[in-house]
């Protein structure tokens, strides 16, 4: 495969592992495996949360650089076992047809559960964490229509070029919202345990595990990277929690 071509497809396919969610060191180690397996004499590259560098040197000392700016990311583990197992089949048998290029595009064309399906979701979701921290039944309905409510409004904002602290404030804001207006109208007992259900579909769990396993691996930079977006992520959900006290009359503070 020549070089160009190699560089491009391994910027795709780190790309498309970042935007699933995939660790740091995973994306690096992809990379490198799949140059290394298509005859790269040497293989540089660093990848942080929004940028991938990459080098190659081929045996006659040719080299070529790309950049890949990473611009929006999530978390889809079904999308990212797949680019790994594509990953392992392209280092196996190093196909030189188009199978890397339409591996890639028939991954990322595969469409996530439609949008009732996920609404589903994350109403059980956030019964299931209301009741697990000690809410009522009444508690555990008020928090599966709230949350399905917050999916409505994540996905219409995820429409949208919002930024993502604010797009968390403006849920987190809402959800708190409702949940005191249900509590004051008798639809819920505590308004407490209706938020925490709902506020537990926007936490980044997984931005924080995987900033740890960076730090811990001993990609210092993208892992503080990963840290300080996970607390910012927080600190955006507790801003709206507190917009929504204050304006339902600071009772819940």
């Amino acid at each position: 495969m020549q070089q160009d071509r190699l560089l491009k497809n391994a910027l795709d396919l780190g790309e498309q592992m970042l935007i699933c969610g995939a660790e740091i060191s995973r994306v690096e180690d992809t990379i490198s495996r799949i140059a290394n397996a298509y005859g790269s004499k040497r293989t540089d590259v660093f990848v942080i949360t929004s940028v991938i560098f990459l080098t190659l040197t081929d045996d006659n000392e040719k080299t070529v650089t790309g950049t890949r700016r990473v611009k929006k990311y999530s978390t889809n583990l079904d999308k990212l076992h797949k680019y790994n197992d594509l990953s392992r089949r392209l280092c196996a048998q190093t196909p030189e047809d188009n199978s890397f290029e339409t591996g890639i595009e028939q991954i990322k064309a595969e469409k996530p559960y439609n949008l009732p399906v996920q609404c589903v979701f994350s109403a059980v979701v956030a019964a299931a964490f209301a009741v697990f921290f000690g809410g009522s039944i009444k508690d555990a309905l008020s928090a599966s229509v709230i949350g399905l409510i917050v999916r409505l409004i994540t996905f219409a904002q995820s429409k949208t070029k919002v930024n993502t602290a604010f797009s968390n404030v403006v849920s987190s804001a809402i959800l708190s919202a409702l949940a005191f207006l249900a509590v004051k109208t008798g639809l819920g007992d505590e308004a407490s345990k209706i938020i925490i259900g709902n506020i537990m579909l926007l936490i980044p769990g997984v931005a924080l595990t995987n900033s740890i396993r960076d730090i811990i691996s001993g990609d210092i930079v993208s892992g503080m990277l990963r840290f300080i977006e996970a607390m910012v992520t927080a600190l955006a959900i507790a801003a709206g929690y507190v917009i929504a006290a204050l304006l339902m009359g600071g009772g819940a503070l």
